[in-house]
C-alpha cells in the first residue's frame, strides 16, 4: 500500500503539471493565432476539445482515478483494530513530567523558558540538551535548576530531541514533554494537553488557530498553508474509508508534544540507525517532528492534536527557516519524506 500511495502522489503531481502546461501552451497559441481563429470561427474551448493530447490526458486521468478508487477500497478497514485504534481509557496515576528543552545559543530566553516549565503542575525534571552553544545558555539553564546535557559538538536539533527522549527514560517520570527554547511555546498549555493522554499515547500541538497566536509570529502564510497541506498528505497516507483516518493533523512542523513513557519506549529505537545515536533523518532537514509523528503512527500509537498558544520568537532562527527559500526547501523535504517513507 505504501508503494501505491507513493505512485498516486507522484503521478498526481505529474498530471497536474502536464495539465497546466497543456492549457497554458494552447492558450498561448490561440492568442497568437487570433486572426486565424476568428476566420475559422474556432474558440479556445473548441481548440482544446479537438486536441489529440487532451484525449490522452483524459485517459491518464481516468486511470489515475481508477487507481485512487482501488486505494480507497483497500483502505476500508485500515488501522481499525478495536484493541489498537479505538477508544481506550488509560489514566496515568500520579503523573510525573519530564520536560526536554533542546537549546543552541538561547541565552536571551532560556531562563524564562526553564522557569515557565518548572512552575507547571507535576513537572519534576527539566532536562536541557545544549547543542554546543557558544554563549552562556547552558550555564543559565543550570543556574535555574535544570539538568544540562552539554554536547561537545553541534549535531543538530533532531539529535538533541532524540537524546532528550533517551535521557527521559533514565528518570522516574511517566510523561515526557518535548518543547523548544525560543519563547514561542507556553508551559501553561500542558494543563490542556496532558489530560488527553488518558485516551491516547501522544499529544501534539498545533499552531494553526489564529486566536491563539501572537500577531507577528514566524508562522507566515507560507508556513500556515504549507504545514496544513503536508498534514493532509499524512492523513491521506493513513486514510481509512470507515473514518477520516487514524490521525487528524493540521500542523506537521510543531515539535511541542507530550508522550507517555511506554510510547517512548516503543519507538525510541526506531528513531535512530541500529546500534548508533544517528537519527534516521538529516540533522539539517527539520524533519524530526514529522519523524516522531510518522514513526508513532506506524507503531500504532494513538495521536491527538490539540491547539496551543504560539508567540513571537525571541532571537533569530538557528536553522534559517524564516527565509522563504529555505522554507520552500524544508517543505519539499517534508513532502518527499511523507510520500516515500
Amino acid at each position: 500500500m505504501g508503494k501505491l500511495y507513493l505512485t498516486l502522489a507522484v503521478t498526481f503531481a505529474l498530471l497536474v503539471l502536464v495539465h497546466v502546461i497543456f492549457f497554458v501552451v494552447n492558450f498561448y497559441f490561440w492568442i497568437t493565432g487570433g486572426l486565424e481563429s476568428i476566420i475559422h470561427g474556432t474558440t479556445f474551448v473548441e481548440t482544446i476539445y479537438y486536441s489529440t493530447y487532451l484525449k490522452w490526458m483524459l485517459l491518464a486521468d481516468g486511470l489515475w482515478f481508477l487507481s485512487l478508487s482501488i486505494f480507497l477500497l483497500k483502505r476500508k478497514y485500515y488501522k481499525t483494530d478495536p484493541r489498537l485504534h479505538y477508544l481506550d481509557h488509560k489514566p496515568i496515576k500520579n503523573p510525573t513530567i519530564c520536560v526536554i528543552i533542546p537549546t543552541y545559543n538561547e541565552e536571551l530566553v532560556v531562563e524564562g523558558v526553564v522557569k515557565d516549565y518548572i512552575n507547571q503542575k507535576n513537572v519534576k525534571h527539566i532536562i536541557v540538551i545544549d547543542n554546543h552553544s557558544t554563549d552562556h545558555t547552558a550555564d543559565i539553564a543550570e543556574s535555574c535548576g535544570a539538568k544540562v546535557i552539554r554536547k561537545d559538538s553541534n549535531k543538530g536539533f533532531a539529535h538533541s530531541c532524540v537524546m532528550g527522549l533517551k535521557e527521559f527514560l533514565k528518570t522516574d517520570a511517566n510523561i515526557v514533554v518535548l518543547t523548544e527554547c525560543d519563547g514561542t511555546f507556553s508551559g501553561d498549555d500542558l494543563a490542556k494537553m496532558i489530560p488527553y493522554l488518558d485516551n491516547c499515547d501522544m499529544v501534539i500541538g498545533t499552531r494553526q488557530v489564529q486566536v491563539l497566536t501572537e500577531k507577528g509570529n514566524q508562522n507566515s502564510m507560507l508556513y500556515v498553508w504549507g504545514n496544513f497541506i503536508l498534514a493532509k498528505l499524512i492523513q491521506i497516507k493513513y486514510f481509512s474509508l470507515l473514518h477520516l483516518g487514524i490521525v487528524q493533523l493540521t500542523d506537521v512542523g510543531c515539535s511541542y508534544r507530550c508522550i507517555r513513557r511506554e510510547a517512548v519506549e516503543k519507538i525510541i529505537d526506531k528513531l535512530t540507525y541500529p546500534r548508533t545515536d544517528e537519527v534516521i533523518v538529516s540533522a539539517s532537514s527539520g524533519l524530526v517532528a514529522i519523524l516522531i509523528t510518522v514513526v508513532g503512527i506506524e507503531n500504532n500509537l494513538k495521536i491527538v492534536e490539540v491547539p496551543v498558544t504560539f508567540k513571537k520568537r525571541v532571537g533569530v532562527s538557528k536553522t534559517g527557516s524564516d527565509k522563504k527559500s529555505k522554507a520552500i526547501i524544508y517543505g519539499l523535504r517534508f513532502m518527499w519524506y511523507i510520500i516515500s517513507s
